[in-house]
């Protein structure tokens, strides 16, 4: 799904939110007071933005028409969250009545802000069981202290995608199960060429598109938060663990100033000029895009997919990943609440509409009933990823009071570390771990 990262929109995005807080009132209980059945127009807003997720949107609304001819809706895309927040500040009836974004992290704003109202009350008056809708997983990072401010449209799983030929090229028969095969491949397929690179295995530095510190942290199944709400980074092993192997790797193909250089050359993660398209790169932490991406990019050499390699202490949970996706919401200021969750109930409910729009944009669906629909258009790339979704042990980031900023602080950590900057691992995730109870503290 093309997009921007959605971490480099999160500070703007909390900052802005926040302010939500004095000038937006959820409507607890659903005392939301519109009839749906009246003739009604809801503005929708949404960050897609490549024309053919756009025409998706319009035809999923098309049929959404059609089938509530009382309910017009106006569609406004490419919104940011921090465009989206500066309208809901505003108000008036130019202000979004439904909103879809991509930033998942902000998700504890949104319900602690009061910015989206809590659609608990509606899916009750619908008769919709959540726990039987969604995955478990989609709704924990749609929620928030047990707010239900949003709901998942469409799922995003990340794993691992290569380049068969490469693979063949340097006798590699299989993709890298545990953490030191995925070193060992990642050697193998790296060719240098003096101070550069013929081919490179992995650009595995933080900033190298979706290779986040939390991408990788998921295959250790992180606890980011223990039982008393506090950040317990480093109190859970894995982390530290994770940022050791990470640096490791760094170091083995090449060291962090070398890699860097490498990644300046890359071209836009969104466009034909990416490094996998061109075999720059030999394997790519992604999501469930890319191989169609890649295709339609025209690349000569075949394409496999695969989830990302696990510690090798935890080999028997392969297959797991890190999860996230869109999320859609009602604004709380909105008066014709009830309109929009007919919108909300079926772009997010409808087994048809999920399925019709996850084929069109190439993402996993996000309802337990589209995930087996004979109507989902599955390759054996995008089985993968359907997969990795369902895996038990697949995970996310818990959403917070301060939305994404938990997040941003543990990478600014990770950044250090892969740098060299800080040497003491142990000694910057308790740090860390303070800042990021302060932070929360704060944002209550």
């Amino acid at each position: 799904m093309p997009r921007n990262s959605r971490l480099t929109a999160v500070a703007t995005a909390v900052a802005a939110i926040s302010v939500l807080a004095s000038a937006c009132t959820g409507q607890s209980g659903n005392a939301a007071a519109d009839d749906p059945d009246k003739e009604v127009t809801l503005n929708f807003w949404h960050g897609w933005s490549a024309p053919s997720e756009a025409k998706a949107i319009e035809e999923n609304i098309a049929r959404f028409e059609k089938a509530h001819p009382n309910i017009k809706v106006k569609v406004t895309g490419n919104m940011t969250d921090d465009k989206i927040n500066q309208a809901l500040r505003a108000g008036g009836d130019k202000a979004p009545d439904v909103v879809s974004s991509f930033t998942t992290d902000s998700v504890g704003k949104f319900c602690n802000s009061g910015a989206f109202a809590d659609l608990n009350p509606f899916l009750r008056k619908s008769g919709v069981d959540k726990a039987k809708v969604f995955p478990k997983t989609l709704l924990e990072y749609t929620q928030f202290n047990g707010n239900q401010c949003t709901l998942p449209l469409l799922n995003d799983a990340y794993g691992l995608v290569y380049n068969k030929d490469a693979f063949k090229a340097a006798g590699i028969t299989e993709p890298p199960k545990t953490w030191s095969q995925f070193t060992e491949v990642a050697q193998k397929l790296t060719k240098s060429s003096g101070d550069s690179y013929d081919q490179l295995g992995i650009m595995p530095t933080y900033h190298g598109y979706e290779t986040t510190p939390m991408r990788l942290a998921a295959q250790w199944s992180p606890q980011y938060f223990g039982a008393d709400g506090k950040s317990s980074l480093a109190k859970d092993p894995g982390f530290a663990s994770m940022l050791n192997a990470q640096k490791d790797l760094v170091a083995k193909l090449g060291g962090y100033e070398k890699l860097e250089k490498f990644r300046s050359t890359f071209g836009d993660e969104w466009s034909a000029e990416h490094p996998f398209h061109k075999g720059q790169v030999a394997m790519q932490i992604d999501g469930e895009w890319r191989a169609a991406m890649a295709k339609e990019a025209g690349v000569t050499f075949e394409i496999g997919t695969a989830p990302l390699p696990v510690p090798d202490d935890q080999a028997a949970d392969y297959g797991k990943g890190y999860l996230s996706g869109t999320i859609m919401g009602i604004a709380s200021g909105s008066r014709k609440q009830n309109a929009s969750w007919e919108l909300v109930k079926y772009m997010t409910t409808d087994t048809e509409a999920v399925v019709v729009f996850a084929n069109a944009i190439h993402n996993v669906p996000s309802t337990l009933a589209a995930l087996e629909s004979p109507n989902l258009q599955v390759t054996p790339e995008f089985k993968t990823f359907l997969d990795i979704a369902r895996h038990p042990r697949s995970n996310t980031t818990p959403a917070q009071a301060d939305g994404g900023t938990y997040q941003l602080t543990f990478q600014d950590l990770a950044y250090a570390v892969e740098k060299g900057d800080v040497a003491d691992i142990p000694a910057g995730l308790a740090k860390t771990d303070q800042q990021i109870d302060t932070d929360i503290a704060k944002a209550k």
